[in-house]
C-alpha cells in the first residue's frame, strides 16, 4: 500500500475512533439531548406563541410570589435587558404583569395574570410529555439513578462555584 492512502485510511480509522470516543463523553451526551430537548421543546412551544425563554420566565413566576425582575433574571441567568425584552412582550401579550414594589418605587415586581395559569399548565404538559419520552428507553430504577447522578454532579459544580466565588472575594478585599 502506497504512505499516502495508507496515511488517509490511518486518519480515517482514527477520527471515526476519536468521534466514537467523544460521542460517549459525559459532557458531549448532556450537550446532545440538551440540544435535542430544547429543539423538541422550542417546536412545541412555538406552535403556542412561545419561546422555551419565555416559558421558563412564566415557570419561575408561576412558582414564585413577585419576584423582581433583576431576582428573575439572575435565577433564569439572563441579562437584566434581555429578561427586560421578554418581559416586555409577555406583558404586550397579557400573561404577566409590573407592579411597582411598595417599599421601593424604583423595583418591579413580576406576577402572572390570570390569562397565563391554562398556559403554564399546557407547556408543563408538554415539558413533561418531553421528559417521559427522553427517558422512555429507561426503567423507574433508572431514572432515578440518572436523577441522583446528576443532582449529585450539579451540586457538586455550585459547591465548586461557590468555592470560586468565595476565593475572588477574598482576593478582592486583600
Amino acid at each position: 500500500m502506497d504512505i499516502i492512502p495508507l496515511a488517509i485510511h490511518t486518519a480515517s480509522i482514527h477520527n471515526v475512533s476519536m468521534h466514537t470516543e467523544l460521542s460517549r463523553r459525559v459532557s458531549f451526551l448532556m450537550h446532545d439531548i440538551a440540544r435535542q430537548s430544547r429543539y423538541w421543546f422550542d417546536a412545541r412551544a412555538r406552535s403556542r406563541g412561545l419561546t422555551r425563554a419565555q416559558w421558563r420566565v412564566l415557570l419561575y413566576l408561576d412558582r414564585s410570589d413577585g419576584p423582581t425582575q433583576s431576582e428573575v433574571a439572575e435565577m433564569l441567568d439572563v441579562e437584566r435587558i434581555t429578561l427586560c425584552r421578554m418581559v416586555d412582550r409577555l406583558s404586550e401579550g397579557g400573561l404577566v404583569e409590573r407592579r411597582a414594589d411598595p417599599a421601593d418605587r424604583r423595583v418591579w415586581r413580576l406576577y402572572l395574570t390570570d390569562k397565563a395559569a391554562p398556559l403554564v399548565d399546557e407547556l408543563t404538559d408538554i415539558a413533561n410529555e418531553m421528559e417521559d419520552n427522553l427517558l422512555a428507553p429507561l426503567d423507574a430504577g433508572q431514572r432515578a439513578t440518572l436523577t441522583d447522578l446528576l443532582t449529585i454532579v450539579r451540586d457538586h459544580f455550585r459547591e465548586q462555584d461557590e468555592r470560586s466565588d468565595a476565593l475572588l472575594a477574598a482576593e478582592r478585599r486583600q
